[in-house]
Protein backbone atom coordinates (compact mmCIF):
# COMPACT_ATOMS: atom_id res chain seq x y z
CA UNK A 1 0.00 0.00 0.00
CA UNK A 2 1.04 3.62 -0.59
CA UNK A 3 0.05 6.43 1.77
CA UNK A 4 0.02 9.79 -0.03
CA UNK A 5 -1.04 11.98 2.93
CA UNK A 6 0.99 11.89 6.15
CA UNK A 7 2.28 14.45 8.63
CA UNK A 8 5.17 12.20 9.53
CA UNK A 9 8.07 14.65 9.52
CA UNK A 10 8.97 15.95 12.98
CA UNK A 11 8.56 19.53 14.10
CA UNK A 12 7.08 21.04 10.96
CA UNK A 13 3.38 21.33 11.83
CA UNK A 14 0.77 19.68 14.07
CA UNK A 15 2.01 16.22 13.10
CA UNK A 16 4.93 14.29 14.55
CA UNK A 17 6.60 16.03 17.50
CA UNK A 18 9.91 14.15 17.49
CA UNK A 19 12.11 11.75 15.60
CA UNK A 20 11.12 9.07 18.11
CA UNK A 21 7.46 9.53 17.17
CA UNK A 22 8.29 9.65 13.47
CA UNK A 23 10.19 6.37 13.61
CA UNK A 24 7.39 4.71 15.57
CA UNK A 25 4.94 5.91 12.92
CA UNK A 26 7.17 4.30 10.31
CA UNK A 27 7.21 1.03 12.23
CA UNK A 28 3.41 1.06 12.45
CA UNK A 29 3.13 1.75 8.73
CA UNK A 30 5.51 -1.07 7.81
CA UNK A 31 3.61 -3.54 10.01
CA UNK A 32 0.38 -2.46 8.33
CA UNK A 33 1.76 -3.27 4.89
CA UNK A 34 2.55 0.28 3.76
CA UNK A 35 5.62 0.38 1.53
CA UNK A 36 5.69 4.06 0.49
CA UNK A 37 4.79 7.22 2.40
CA UNK A 38 4.45 10.75 1.05
CA UNK A 39 5.38 13.34 3.67
CA UNK A 40 2.87 16.19 3.35
CA UNK A 41 3.26 18.94 5.97
CA UNK A 42 0.78 21.80 5.97
CA UNK A 43 1.28 24.82 3.74
CA UNK A 44 -1.00 27.41 5.33
CA UNK A 45 -1.11 30.63 7.34
CA UNK A 46 -0.05 28.83 10.52
CA UNK A 47 2.80 26.67 9.25
CA UNK A 48 5.33 28.10 6.83
CA UNK A 49 6.12 25.56 4.12
CA UNK A 50 9.71 25.23 2.92
CA UNK A 51 10.29 22.65 0.20
CA UNK A 52 14.02 22.69 0.95
CA UNK A 53 13.40 21.93 4.62
CA UNK A 54 10.97 19.13 3.76
CA UNK A 55 13.47 17.67 1.30
CA UNK A 56 16.22 17.68 3.94
CA UNK A 57 13.99 15.93 6.49
CA UNK A 58 12.82 13.34 3.96
CA UNK A 59 16.47 12.58 3.17
CA UNK A 60 17.26 12.28 6.88
CA UNK A 61 14.26 10.01 7.46
CA UNK A 62 15.27 7.88 4.49
CA UNK A 63 18.68 7.42 6.08
CA UNK A 64 17.10 6.47 9.41
CA UNK A 65 14.65 3.88 8.04
CA UNK A 66 17.32 2.25 5.92
CA UNK A 67 15.27 1.52 2.85
CA UNK A 68 12.41 -0.16 4.69
CA UNK A 69 10.04 2.50 3.31
CA UNK A 70 10.05 4.45 0.10
CA UNK A 71 9.55 8.15 0.78
CA UNK A 72 8.36 11.09 -1.29
CA UNK A 73 7.55 14.69 -0.50
CA UNK A 74 4.52 16.88 -1.04
CA UNK A 75 2.39 19.17 1.08
CA UNK A 76 -1.08 19.66 2.51
CA UNK A 77 -1.93 22.76 0.49
CA UNK A 78 -4.40 25.34 1.81
CA UNK A 79 -6.05 27.82 -0.52
CA UNK A 80 -4.90 31.38 -0.01
CA UNK A 81 -4.05 34.07 -2.51
CA UNK A 82 -0.34 33.80 -1.77
CA UNK A 83 -0.29 30.02 -1.96
CA UNK A 84 -2.20 29.89 -5.22
CA UNK A 85 0.01 32.51 -6.88
CA UNK A 86 3.18 30.74 -5.76
CA UNK A 87 1.90 27.32 -6.84
CA UNK A 88 1.04 28.68 -10.27
CA UNK A 89 4.54 30.13 -10.56
CA UNK A 90 6.32 27.13 -8.97
CA UNK A 91 4.01 24.08 -9.11
CA UNK A 92 6.69 21.49 -8.39
CA UNK A 93 7.41 23.21 -5.09
CA UNK A 94 4.12 21.85 -3.72
CA UNK A 95 3.04 18.85 -5.78
CA UNK A 96 3.54 15.21 -4.79
CA UNK A 97 6.99 14.00 -5.87
CA UNK A 98 7.23 17.13 -8.05
CA UNK A 99 4.70 15.64 -10.47
CA UNK A 100 1.25 17.06 -11.29
CA UNK A 101 -0.87 16.06 -8.29
CA UNK A 102 -1.50 18.47 -5.40
CA UNK A 103 -3.20 17.66 -2.09
CA UNK A 104 -5.63 20.48 -1.39
CA UNK A 105 -7.46 20.98 1.91
CA UNK A 106 -10.56 23.19 2.09
CA UNK A 107 -11.39 25.34 5.11
CA UNK A 108 -14.06 24.22 7.56
CA UNK A 109 -14.90 27.87 8.25
CA UNK A 110 -15.98 28.83 4.77
CA UNK A 111 -15.76 27.66 1.17
CA UNK A 112 -16.20 30.66 -1.13
CA UNK A 113 -18.30 30.32 -4.30
CA UNK A 114 -15.21 31.13 -6.38
CA UNK A 115 -13.31 28.09 -5.10
CA UNK A 116 -13.96 26.37 -8.44
CA UNK A 117 -12.18 29.26 -10.15
CA UNK A 118 -9.15 28.58 -7.97
CA UNK A 119 -9.22 24.93 -9.01
CA UNK A 120 -9.37 25.95 -12.66
CA UNK A 121 -6.43 28.33 -12.31
CA UNK A 122 -4.32 25.56 -10.82
CA UNK A 123 -5.48 23.10 -13.46
CA UNK A 124 -4.54 25.54 -16.20
CA UNK A 125 -0.90 25.15 -15.12
CA UNK A 126 -1.12 21.35 -15.32
CA UNK A 127 -1.83 20.75 -11.63
CA UNK A 128 -4.45 18.13 -10.76
CA UNK A 129 -6.06 18.98 -7.39
CA UNK A 130 -6.70 16.14 -4.95
CA UNK A 131 -9.36 17.35 -2.51
CA UNK A 132 -8.46 15.92 0.88
CA UNK A 133 -10.92 14.42 3.36
CA UNK A 134 -14.09 16.27 2.23
CA UNK A 135 -16.06 13.79 4.33
CA UNK A 136 -14.62 15.45 7.46
CA UNK A 137 -15.43 19.01 6.36
CA UNK A 138 -18.47 20.34 8.26
CA UNK A 139 -19.58 22.47 5.32
CA UNK A 140 -19.29 19.68 2.76
CA UNK A 141 -21.06 17.24 5.05
CA UNK A 142 -24.15 19.38 4.52
CA UNK A 143 -23.63 19.67 0.73
CA UNK A 144 -21.57 16.68 -0.42
CA UNK A 145 -22.90 17.02 -3.97
CA UNK A 146 -20.41 19.88 -4.43
CA UNK A 147 -17.65 17.30 -4.30
CA UNK A 148 -19.19 15.44 -7.24
CA UNK A 149 -19.24 18.66 -9.26
CA UNK A 150 -15.50 19.14 -8.61
CA UNK A 151 -14.77 15.56 -9.65
CA UNK A 152 -16.73 16.18 -12.85
CA UNK A 153 -14.47 19.21 -13.37
CA UNK A 154 -11.31 17.09 -13.16
CA UNK A 155 -10.41 17.01 -9.46
CA UNK A 156 -9.62 13.83 -7.54
CA UNK A 157 -10.83 13.03 -4.02
CA UNK A 158 -8.91 11.52 -1.11
CA UNK A 159 -10.85 10.13 1.86
CA UNK A 160 -9.23 9.55 5.24
CA UNK A 161 -8.95 5.83 5.95
CA UNK A 162 -10.11 6.20 9.54
CA UNK A 163 -13.26 7.99 8.37
CA UNK A 164 -14.33 4.76 6.70
CA UNK A 165 -13.87 2.87 9.96
CA UNK A 166 -15.74 5.42 12.09
CA UNK A 167 -12.93 7.19 13.94
CA UNK A 168 -14.15 10.64 12.82
CA UNK A 169 -17.78 10.00 13.75
CA UNK A 170 -20.92 8.84 12.01
CA UNK A 171 -21.31 11.89 9.77
CA UNK A 172 -17.82 11.47 8.30
CA UNK A 173 -18.32 7.72 7.86
CA UNK A 174 -21.68 8.23 6.16
CA UNK A 175 -20.34 10.85 3.72
CA UNK A 176 -17.30 8.70 2.98
CA UNK A 177 -19.60 5.83 2.07
CA UNK A 178 -21.81 8.14 -0.01
CA UNK A 179 -18.80 9.32 -1.96
CA UNK A 180 -17.67 5.73 -2.50
CA UNK A 181 -21.13 4.79 -3.71
CA UNK A 182 -20.98 7.67 -6.17
CA UNK A 183 -17.59 6.53 -7.55
CA UNK A 184 -16.05 9.81 -6.37
CA UNK A 185 -13.19 8.48 -4.21
CA UNK A 186 -9.78 7.89 -5.79
CA UNK A 187 -7.49 7.43 -2.80
CA UNK A 188 -7.60 6.29 0.79
CA UNK A 189 -4.83 7.89 2.87
CA UNK A 190 -4.06 7.99 6.57
CA UNK A 191 -3.54 11.72 7.18
CA UNK A 192 -1.44 10.39 10.06
CA UNK A 193 -0.33 12.87 12.69
CA UNK A 194 1.06 10.68 15.48
CA UNK A 195 1.64 7.11 16.69
CA UNK A 196 -1.28 6.85 19.13
CA UNK A 197 -4.51 8.27 17.73
CA UNK A 198 -4.05 9.37 14.11
CA UNK A 199 -1.82 6.51 13.03
CA UNK A 200 -0.52 5.56 9.57
CA UNK A 201 -2.91 2.64 9.13
CA UNK A 202 -4.67 1.80 5.86
CA UNK A 203 -5.46 -1.92 6.08
CA UNK A 204 -8.63 -1.59 8.16
CA UNK A 205 -10.26 0.81 5.71
CA UNK A 206 -8.99 -1.19 2.75
CA UNK A 207 -10.64 -4.31 4.14
CA UNK A 208 -13.89 -2.45 4.87
CA UNK A 209 -14.02 -1.15 1.30
CA UNK A 210 -13.19 -4.60 -0.03
CA UNK A 211 -16.08 -6.20 1.87
CA UNK A 212 -18.61 -3.65 0.66
CA UNK A 213 -17.38 -2.62 -2.78
CA UNK A 214 -15.00 -5.38 -3.83
CA UNK A 215 -11.30 -6.13 -3.69
CA UNK A 216 -10.56 -4.44 -7.03
CA UNK A 217 -11.73 -1.02 -5.83
CA UNK A 218 -9.93 -1.47 -2.52
CA UNK A 219 -6.68 -2.15 -4.36
CA UNK A 220 -7.18 0.89 -6.59
CA UNK A 221 -7.62 3.17 -3.58
CA UNK A 222 -4.57 2.07 -1.59
CA UNK A 223 -2.15 0.96 -4.32
CA UNK A 224 -2.96 1.48 -8.00
CA UNK A 225 -4.10 5.11 -7.85
CA UNK A 226 -1.56 6.23 -5.21
CA UNK A 227 1.19 4.62 -7.28
CA UNK A 228 0.02 6.50 -10.36
CA UNK A 229 -0.04 9.75 -8.39
CA UNK A 230 3.51 9.33 -7.08
CA UNK A 231 4.72 8.31 -10.53
CA UNK A 232 2.91 11.15 -12.32
CA UNK A 233 0.76 8.86 -14.44
CA UNK A 234 -2.78 9.76 -15.50
CA UNK A 235 -5.73 8.44 -13.52
CA UNK A 236 -8.82 8.25 -15.75
CA UNK A 237 -11.84 10.06 -14.39
CA UNK A 238 -15.27 8.46 -14.85
CA UNK A 239 -17.78 10.27 -17.00
CA UNK A 240 -20.72 11.61 -14.98
CA UNK A 241 -23.09 9.24 -16.76
CA UNK A 242 -21.10 6.29 -15.43
CA UNK A 243 -21.99 7.11 -11.86
CA UNK A 244 -25.05 5.81 -10.10
CA UNK A 245 -28.02 7.92 -9.08
CA UNK A 246 -27.66 8.27 -5.31
CA UNK A 247 -29.89 10.34 -3.08
CA UNK A 248 -31.84 11.87 -5.93
CA UNK A 249 -28.84 13.32 -7.80
CA UNK A 250 -27.44 12.00 -11.05
CA UNK A 251 -23.79 12.02 -10.09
Amino acid sequence: MIDIHSHILPGLDDGSKSWEMTLEMCRLAIRDGITHIVATPHADDTYVYSADRVRDLVTELDNKVGGQLALSMGCDFHLSFENIEDAIAHPQRYTIASKQYLLLELSEYGIPPQVSDSFRRLQATGIIPIITHPERNNILQRRPERVLDWVDAGCLVQVTASSVTGFWGEAARRIAMWLLENDAVYVLASDAHDDKYRKPILSEARDAVSRRFGADLARELVLDNPEAIVSGRTIPLPRPAQRRIIGGRSA
